[in-house]
Formats: structure tokens, sequence, C-alpha cells
């Protein structure tokens, strides 16, 4: 069984995290990117993801995506089927990017003093 971190989060859940600064046309990105997450979605160990746009940056992306484990990861991104999606994503912007995990997890109406009080 896998250890908790704080608030019940899975220690073994990775994030990663990709910043995209977008050269090619938003909408183009968008299209794009939704093919990628359609087929990481329809990969073992894929639990979501999030693209957000910066609202005054239309040429900046982040996207959030939340997989079980590490291996899970790496093993998606070995698939054959992902370099044609890289080589897209490569192709409209560039991005730098992190494997992270959860060290505190606040839900949401959490109490972060312990007294109930917001």
């Amino acid at each position: 069984m896998p250890t908790r971190v704080n608030d019940g989060v899975d220690a073994d859940e990775v994030t990663f995290v990709n910043r995209f600064t977008v050269h090619g046309a938003p909408a183009e990105f968008e299209s794009v990117f939704a093919r990628t997450a359609a087929f990481f979605a329809r990969q073992p160990g894929f639990v979501r993801h999030t693209l957000l746009r910066e609202r005054d940056k239309d040429n900046s992306y982040v996207n959030i995506a939340v997989w079980t484990d590490h291996d899970a990861f790496r093993r998606a991104l070995a698939q054959p089927g992902f370099l044609p999606h890289a080589t897209a994503l490569r192709a409209l912007s560039t991005s730098e990017h992190g494997l992270f995990t959860a060290r505190q997890t606040l839900p949401e109406g959490g109490d972060t003093t312990g007294s109930g009080h917001r």
C-alpha cells in the first residue's frame, strides 16, 4: 500500500508540469494538444490533465498532468505512438517541463489554521 502524504495524497502519484510558449496559431496548438491528451488518456496510469492558457498572453500555456506513478508516466512517453505528438507540439511551441510529487494539498474549503475559521 502506498504511503500517504498530507490530506490523503498518494505519495506514488506524480504530476507532470509543462509550460509552453506557442509560436504558431493558438487554436492550432490547442487542437494538436487535444489529440496528444487523448493519446495519453488511453495510457495505463493516466489520471487527469488540465491545459491552462495565461489570461493576458495568448501564446502562453501550462499543462498539468497527473499520473499514478513515475513508471506509468515513463512507459507512456516510451510508446512509439507518442513521437508524432511530440513532433507536432514542437513544431508549434517550445516548452519547459518537470515531474513533481505532492508535498502538501489543501482541499476546497480546507482550514490551514486548525481552528475551523477562514
